[in-house]
């Protein structure tokens, strides 16, 4: 009996605690008036207010179970019962703390600079919608980014399941920005967002097959096949950060690689990202491929400059000796392929960038240098920024805070078939022949 009772309370204080996690809105996350203009959109939070009804609705159909049974079922079982209820709560306790630790973050001071790569991420997808109308099916959530500790951003892409949430699907993509990376001219954010679009275009698979069959068709060597296979997804994001951003993407992605050689000049055994050292030939190729054939030899200088492999370095020899081949295999494979899924279009047709585009960039960043505004594409302005910046003629705080006001001033209409914008920002509306391709010995 005193068993009985003493399950009896657990389950009567299990019963406070049902509620309390149902639902999020902006003054729940302590959202004051003058935070709204960097608030996600009522549709993220119709989103996250949807996945938290449905633990809801599991929660209470397991209570009532056991609520109704808990007398009749032997104690060991009633243990159980009470668990599986536990369990539905702590899935409501993770997904909640995750949308009110994203949204709350707008109304700290970080507010800005958060909404402004938002208008970044959502240009990204506009100029897709641009390019190839259509290829989106119907109306899709944009990515909206927070800050987290870590030393490289990171996504969470739309649908995947999250070990952080017990296996709960995300309801649309989540990009994390380390806390001193908040300046908009960070072009590893493209990268990021490109991670998305490679998701969202169906195209992640598709990638994967055709690269493992153009390595191994072309190097015979199941262990090239398998590498480049693995890094497909890493490669195809920086590809498409260039064709999001121009040359700058690339400079801005050897920046962030460049370390200490000994990291620089390691291969890791299974990992997804492509060792550095041979990443910034990838990046150089793409830049040959598009035409910027003087951004492509002068990054190989650099890089070569500050990496003299010369036998001293930890890269398998066969990876090593086969990249002045696959790099330009790899590189034609992802970014200038036809894909099924792209309508028979390749990276290059649904993302397109040109000389104009980088002449828009060059004077664009001229004009930030001076204090003036752009009226470029955000995904544009990002690599306007990081050519500013490199002018050393304005301090990089004035800079940031320069671009993040203009960014979240934008008022361009979005593109035809965009899906409908926040309230807050709309989303503003040739291969050369290949030269050589040599690695420093």
């Amino acid at each position: 009996m005193d068993a009985r009772r003493f399950l009896q309370g657990k389950i009567h204080g299990l019963s406070a605690r049902l509620s309390r996690l149902a639902r999020i809105d902006n003054a729940f996350v302590g959202l004051r008036a003058q935070d709204m203009p960097y608030a996600p959109s009522p549709r993220h939070f119709a989103a996250a207010n949807a996945r938290l009804a449905k633990v809801e609705q599991r929660i209470r159909a397991r209570f009532a179970a056991l609520r109704d049974e808990w007398a009749r079922r032997p104690l060991a079982q009633v243990l159980v019962d009470i668990a599986l209820v536990e369990r539905e709560l702590d899935r409501a306790r993770r997904l909640f703390g995750m949308f009110y630790e994203v949204f709350a973050q707008r109304g700290t001071s970080f507010g800005p600079a958060l909404a402004a790569h938002d208008v970044i991420a959502e240009d990204c997808y506009a100029a897709i919608r641009q390019a190839a109308p259509r290829i989106f099916d119907g109306p899709l959530l944009k990515p909206v980014c927070y800050m987290e500790h870590g030393y490289s951003p990171a996504t969470m892409r739309r649908g995947v399941s999250l070990s952080r949430l017990l296996g709960e699907a995300n309801p649309f993509p989540l990009i994390r920005i380390p806390w001193d990376r908040d300046q908009p001219w960070q072009s590893v954010f493209l990268h990021e967002v490109a991670h998305n679009l490679q998701a969202d275009l169906g195209i992640w698979q598709e990638n994967r097959q055709a690269v493992l069959r153009r390595v191994m068709g072309s190097a015979r060597d199941p262990f090239l096949a398998t590498v480049y296979g693995r890094w497909h997804k890493e490669v195809f994001a920086d590809l498409a950060a260039i064709l999001l951003g121009g040359p700058a993407a690339a400079w801005g992605m050897a920046d962030f690689l460049a370390h200490p050689a000994p990291r620089t000049l390691t291969y890791r055994p299974g990992g997804a990202h492509p060792t550095a050292y041979l990443r910034v030939y990838l990046l150089a190729e793409m830049m040959r491929r598009l035409g910027f054939t003087a951004d492509a030899t002068r990054l190989l200088r650099v890089w070569q400059a500050l990496y003299r492999p010369q036998g001293r370095h930890r890269i398998p020899p066969a990876l090593m000796a086969s990249a002045p081949r696959l790099v330009p295999m790899v590189v034609d494979e992802i970014a200038f392929q036809t894909r099924r899924n792209l309508a028979q279009r390749a990276l290059v047709d649904v993302i397109p960038f040109g000389r104009d585009d980088e002449a828009a960039i060059r004077d664009g960043a001229r004009r930030l240098a001076e204090g003036r505004s752009t009226a470029l594409a955000p995904r544009h302005l990002v690599s306007a920024a990081h050519y500013a910046l490199q002018t050393g003629r304005v301090p990089p705080q004035r800079l940031a805070a320069r671009v993040i006001d203009e960014l979240n001033g934008a008022a361009a209409p979005p593109a035809v078939g965009a899906p409908p914008a926040s309230a807050r920002v709309p989303p503003p509306a040739a291969t050369r022949p290949r030269e050589s391709l040599r690695l420093a010995a």
